[in-house]
């Protein structure tokens, strides 16, 4: 078997990245915090991942969010109407997630605090032009809790490489609707339900089959290999880019990573299918 390229690590350590974040969106002991505060599970969401974007309003958020329904952000603004609110909601999370790590991934706790030097030397040389948010995520309030701050830098990489995606994604005139239908079809999940679970309307959903069509990407409401294709240099292109991360690592220190937490991804990963269902997180699980 050929040696494992910085390409397919960067690929393979990526859905670890994900489910080491992603399983706190759902989980309940968040849930339940947000909506003590006022907001519902999924606006909850909204207010505490865009936290430290939130100054800059709702419209920015959309544009970093890009394939949430800006509506559903809007609205998240609207009622919370503060910076300061959306700081609440942070916080809560923060809870949350040394709450949900002690129950369902004990063990992470001591591998978080073990990385969070390394990884915060990370983002601190990554690149913050054309990633704002990602940027935004630089100056966070001051935390005591060395398995959170590992936490954080993990969300930075993430961010970072979400930036990167949607960089990839305008680059090629997409809307961040065209870009869900795309990945929902590239996933062969059900008709339309990426793009449903994030809050896009039917009528924003038509527009964006529609202007594939009009692209030569689409048939009906199938995608042409032409569209599948072009989703796939999408996913390739996020990472051969977010390679420098693990460059900047190192390979011992990234094997370590991979060893240290895919056992526990696991599990969280089976948390979300509990908690949200086997679709979600897409990014945690290999196409397929």
């Amino acid at each position: 078997m050929a040696p494992e390229t910085l390409f397919d690590t960067t690929r393979r350590v990526s859905r670890s990245v994900q489910t080491l974040v992603g399983w706190i969106f759902w989980d309940p002991g968040a849930v339940r915090r947000y909506e003590s505060l006022g907001l519902p599970g999924n606006a909850g969401y909204i207010a505490a991942r865009c936290a430290p974007f939130a100054a800059a309003g709702f419209r920015s958020v959309s544009a970093a969010f890009g394939s949430i329904s800006p509506v559903g952000i809007e609205l998240t603004f609207q009622v919370l109407g503060t910076t300061e609110r959306f700081w609440e909601f942070w916080n809560a999370r923060n809870e949350a997630i040394a709450e949900g790590f002690a129950a369902h991934a004990p063990d992470c706790l001591d591998a978080l605090a073990r990385f969070e030097a390394p990884l915060t030397a990370v983002v601190n040389e990554l690149p913050t032009v054309g990633r704002p948010f990602f940027a935004s995520h630089l100056a966070l309030p001051e935390i005591n809790n060395p398995s959170l701050r590992g936490w954080h830098a993990v969300n930075a990489i993430r961010e970072w490489r979400g930036d990167t995606h949607w960089n990839i994604v305008a680059g090629l005139g997409l809307s961040g609707s065209e870009a869900s239908v795309l990945h929902n079809e590239w996933l062969g999940y059900d008709e339309n339900w990426l793009s449903l679970s994030r809050g896009n309307t039917l009528e924003s959903i038509n527009a964006a089959w529609e202007s594939l069509r009009e692209r030569g990407l689409a048939q009906g409401d199938r995608l042409l290999p032409e569209g599948l294709m072009l989703r796939q240099e999408i996913e390739d292109k996020t990472d051969e880019i977010s390679s420098v991360i693990w460059s900047l690592l190192g390979a011992e220190a990234t094997k370590d990573f991979i060893t240290t937490f895919e056992p526990a991804c696991v599990s969280l990963l089976q948390r979300v299918d509990l908690t949200a269902g086997i679709r979600y997180q897409p990014a945690s699980r290999a196409r397929g």
